[in-house]
């Protein structure tokens, strides 16, 4: 029988979890996959790997990456960033505090794929440009270009494919009335790179969710002189310090002034979207290609990671759902998709798998808040991790709902708070600066630890 191959899309956080899984397999003995993982970028890392440019790289592609400078965890890394059998004391050589910046954190999740050299599964600078299944082979043609040479390659065969290429890259551009004669930027969340450019000018932020709250606090913190943030359905309602107000939405604009629902005006310099982001695969065949809102549940995902609508149980994803839950989560999935393709889950018939779906996306349609929301996240990553044996107990929802509660006490310090680990029971320290004093967020000095 010929050995299996498959394909993945992308080495994220998502598909190097898969990497890792199996390659754990490969050395305990097991006669695994062939893997090939394709990355369009030059390095592993996903949206970890800060690149600077924006709209097209050298070679012509959209800009992957939405990560900017002075980006620090918005969540404690003991709440779904750390991984069980990798803790952050053993990467670190001792306990970090609970809210590391960028740099901290893929320094982390790299040592982990480099423990396995798990490098040599990935081509990097190959683009994936389309996925097709073949029903009569029961297969996949994947081509990919290789970017460097300017050169499509010959088709390749694979049993199965991984899109892991993520969901927080191609951004939802709304557009608003007098956008055109605005004379200030405007630009999306997804170019915003650095807070500092910003210092003295007055900004309003489009978006009620995360990346709205972080940027709004990451302009205030280096220099900006005031910021609005304008909602869609509801404010964010969090005690906001001097400088950063919320108003209804936007309803149009002048060379100057934004104007809203409410019948307020302000003069303003700049206009950040945090409008989110689309699933967007054009590198996948229509029949095997998700395409909805960004939710806890994306529709005909069995386990939120098996296609249901093509592929015949052989396409999977890994990350696509909305998130509270991260690292953790994509590794209980990736374990998922190594033990299904190992033989050890066996499918339940295709009509169960669809009502299994109906119930979490059901579930999911009546939630009513953020700890609801957690709480639906955590059923779901534990009911993945035990189907797939993944050893340990991943809840953590007591974590988020505390980390949620500081949130709504000061939006301005919770960042300055100390976990503990739910692997070792070892707490966090607490850093040497707060966080809105801490203009530095090099590793070098984030590791100062206060003693």
């Amino acid at each position: 029988m010929a050995e299996k191959r498959v394909c993945v899309i992308g080495s994220g956080p998502s598909g190097m979890a898969f990497l890792y899984h199996i390659e754990k397999l490969r050395l305990e003995g097991s006669a695994v996959p062939e893997v090939v993982c394709y990355d369009k970028q030059s390095d592993w890392g996903g949206l970890w790997n800060y690149d600077w440019r924006t709209g097209t790289d050298k070679y012509g592609e959209p800009v992957h990456g939405s990560m900017y400078r002075y980006l620090w965890s918005n969540g404690p890394k003991e709440a779904s960033l750390e991984l069980p059998d990798y803790p952050f004391e053993e990467h670190f050589g001792k306990q970090i505090p609970s809210f590391p910046p960028r740099e901290v954190l893929f320094d982390y999740i790299k040592g982990r794929w480099k423990k396995h050299d798990l490098r040599r599964y990935v081509k990097f600078q190959h683009a994936v440009r389309d996925v097709k299944y073949n029903a009569s082979a029961d297969n996949f043609c994947v081509r990919v270009k290789r970017l460097e040479e300017d050169a499509v390659l010959p088709p390749e065969k694979f049993d199965y494919v991984i899109n892991a290429s993520g969901h927080f890259s191609v951004p939802n551009v709304p557009e608003f009335e007098g956008f055109r004669k605005f004379n200030g930027r405007v630009m999306h969340s997804h170019d915003f790179r650095d807070a500092a450019e910003f210092k003295g000018r007055r900004l309003l932020v489009v978006g009620a969710s995360y990346s709205a709250e972080d940027i709004a606090m990451q302009t205030l913190k280096y220099g900006a002189k005031d910021v609005i943030i304008t909602y869609r359905n509801q404010p964010m309602g969090f005690k906001w310090p001097k400088g950063i107000e919320e108003r209804p939405l936007v309803q149009r604009f002048d060379e100057t002034t934004a104007y809203f629902k409410d019948g307020t005006k302000a003069e303003i310099d700049a206009v950040i979207l945090c409008t989110g982001y689309l699933h967007h695969y054009p590198h996948l065949a229509d029949d095997l290609r998700y395409i909805g809102p960004n939710i806890l549940y994306p529709d005909n995902l069995y386990k939120g990671t098996l296609w249901m609508k093509g592929g015949n149980n052989r396409m999977l994803y890994i990350g696509a759902m909305d998130q509270y839950y991260t690292w953790t989560m994509f590794d209980a999935q990736a374990k998922w998709v190594v033990q299904y393709l190992m033989g050890k889950i066996k499918l339940p018939e295709r009509e169960a798998m669809l009502e299994e779906i109906k119930r979490w996306t059901k579930r999911e349609s009546g939630l009513k808040d953020c700890h609801e929301q957690i709480d639906f996240q955590r059923d779901f990553t534990e009911d993945v991790a035990k189907e797939a044996d993944y050893g340990r107990s991943l809840d953590v929802a007591a974590l988020f709902h505390t980390w949620e509660g500081h949130k709504h006490d000061n939006i301005l310090t919770y960042r300055d708070q100390s976990f503990a680990s739910i692997f070792s029971g070892n707490p966090s320290p607490v850093h040497h600066s707060s966080f809105m004093d801490a203009l530095d967020d090099s590793m070098e000095t984030y590791l100062k630890i206060k003693e």
